[in-house]
């Protein structure tokens, strides 16, 4: 269950009770990317997830929010990486403890990345056509995983790893995944949502690069509120970065910033 409390879908306002709904869901959707052996670290009210050494999907998050994290925990997390030959790598919200980001900054942590946090709010259905886009099948796992890794990483040859981030997000058991496909019957894109009680999370959006600026990003993102709205969701939540081409279409679709994320990665392991 997430943050409890009464949602207004007519005002949003980026208070820690919001921030605590949004990383609980984020936290929730990582856990479920996790498989039987896939190692997971719950502490300092988040978790921390081991999918492979440089993956995306290795990472801490929703740590903090629940008052102090103490240097034990930070420890801990520090050894659930590295005794894996991984770097550190935490996503923080900014209205974490901030004696979480003193101690990050003691022990040497830097900056690798800022995402925006966007939220949209849904008071009626708002259905909109997307003659394009459609929900992938349960035999697609492949085809998804090679459209989301090829427009992610912006070349058509993968590897193994690589692809193992879209099937970890495909078998996952929260995630509803979606394919935009040309009038020539070619994959053009690929996204996901997972739906948590009153909010619904979307991520995981990729286009390939030589059907961006075609329109099939926006309808991803219409595809999905579609759901959202048909499910009852009063909020939705999407992650991107500050600026981006992505940023943009979904203000484009009603949402807001409601704060930034920083990643903080220790030394390379």
């Amino acid at each position: 269950m997430l943050e409890s409390g009464v949602l207004n879908p007519q005002t949003i306002n980026a208070d820690l009770h919001l921030a605590r709904l949004l990383e609980q869901a984020e936290a929730q959707n990582a856990r479920a990317f996790t498989g039987a052996e896939t190692p997971l670290l719950e502490i300092a009210g988040g978790c921390a997830v081991f999918a492979g050494a440089g993956s995306p999907l290795s990472h801490g998050v929703g740590m903090g929010l629940r008052g102090p994290v103490h240097e034990a925990e930070i420890e801990a997390i520090e050894e659930f990486f590295r005794s894996r030959r991984a770097a550190v790598l935490l996503d923080l919200c900014p209205l974490a403890d901030p004696g979480l980001f003193e101690s990050l900054g003691r022990r040497g942590y830097h900056i690798t990345e800022f995402n925006n946090v966007l939220v949209k709010s849904l008071t009626s259905a708002e259905i909109v056509m997307t003659p394009r886009v459609r929900r992938a099948g349960a035999d697609e796992r492949e085809l998804w995983s090679h459209t989301l890794g090829e427009g992610f990483f912006e070349q058509p040859h993968l590897t193994n790893e690589e692809m193992e981030i879209g099937r970890a997000i495909f078998d996952s058991p929260s995630s509803v995944c979606y394919l935009a496909v040309s009038e020539s019957g070619e994959p053009a894109g690929g996204a996901a949502a997972a739906f948590h009680d009153t909010l619904a999370t979307l991520f995981a959006d990729a286009t390939l690069p030589r059907f961006r600026h075609q329109g099939f990003h926006r309808e991803l993102i219409d595809a999905r509120l579609n759901e959202t709205a048909a499910r009852g969701c009063a909020l939705a939540t999407a992650t991107t970065l500050p600026g981006s081409p992505s940023q943009r279409n979904y203000e484009r679709a009603g949402f807001q910033v409601v704060y930034t994320k920083v990643s903080l990665a220790d030394r390379e392991p």
